[in-house]
């Protein structure tokens, strides 16, 4: 899969996906205290984003491609940001206190600012592809010809 292969043997090695991890926790542990507990689908969508934050890391190393593997490391990342997205609708129905939802905020900015520099780091290793014109080139004095023929 590349150059990391050689120093990264197993998903769990990757720093974002053990960051993601401790956010995950974290997680669950706010989801079940206060009221934020008892709104089920606010709370079952927060652990769904912070699961698949971890979860695409992890399917995106076992992967065969680097190109795949950044496509679920793009995916996490997104996640990461829709998990933050859910915390300001906490935060706004007061199920979470300011100083819990910088904690979290600070986590995922931290997670989101790994995979981001990793995703940076297996595009730089795959090959440049040429750009190649979508229609051909044609010249001035071609289109004359061609419009002097419609006539």
């Amino acid at each position: 899969m590349g150059a990391f292969m050689g120093t990264i043997r197993s998903f769990e090695e990757i720093i974002a996906w053990q960051k993601a991890r401790v956010l995950t926790s974290a997680v669950f542990e706010l989801t079940n205290k206060g009221d934020l507990r008892k709104d089920f689908s606010l709370r079952d969508q927060i652990r769904r984003c912070s699961i698949s934050t971890m979860a695409n890391i992890a399917e995106g190393f076992e992967r065969t491609s680097t190109r795949e593997f950044a496509y679920f490391l793009s995916v996490a990342k997104g996640s990461a940001g829709e998990l933050l997205s859910h915390f300001y609708i906490a935060l706004d129905q007061h199920y979470v206190s300011q100083a819990e939802f910088l904690a979290i905020k600070q986590q995922v900015a931290d997670v989101s600012s790994h995979l981001g520099g990793f995703i940076r780091y297996l595009k730089s290793m795959q090959p440049k592809r040429t750009k190649r014109p979508l229609k051909p080139q044609v010249h001035n004095s071609q289109l004359e010809t061609r419009n002097t023929k419609l006539q």
